[in-house]
């Protein structure tokens, strides 16, 4: 399980990373973060805090993972750590099925920048996460 704990922990902490240097600025990967109907561009323009909460919220869970391999000791119950395992794999796994229009495996529109990155790195990087994080909850 540490492996796979370990694992997830980099994913996060990355994840977290690019919404940190989002937060202050950088533009990679930015054109295809945002669903789009095709021939649109995206003209959303998320508010920095919201950016903060996201990247801190990753960066939570990377530390709870690397709770889990024991190098360090988060001093919470049991029974929330628990629970956080289950949450965050069910999310993940939501998040993967999608809403079935524009995010997930089973979307209906693509042809667009961010379905392309959605279909190729995002739905099922998800996925993984999720099902990653339910043998980790299972056989932990």
């Amino acid at each position: 399980m540490f492996l796979l704990q370990l694992i997830l922990f980099l994913i996060f902490l990355i994840l977290s990373g690019f919404h940190f240097y989002w937060l202050f600025g950088g533009s990679f990967g930015t054109d295809s973060v945002y669903p789009t109907k095709p021939g649109e561009e995206s003209t959303i323009n998320i508010p920095k805090f919201a950016t903060l909460i996201v990247a801190i919220g990753l960066l939570s869970i990377a530390i709870y993972y690397l709770s889990q391999t024991g190098l360090i000791n988060l001093p919470l119950p049991v029974w929330l750590l628990k629970f956080t395992g289950w949450f965050v794999s069910a999310i993940f796994t939501l998040r993967a099925i999608g809403e079935f229009n524009y995010v997930g495996l089973f979307k209906k529109v693509k042809g667009t920048k961010f379905a392309s990155a959605d279909s190729k790195l995002f739905s099922p990087l998800c996925l993984f996460i999720g099902i990653i994080g339910f043998i980790i909850q299972l056989f932990s």
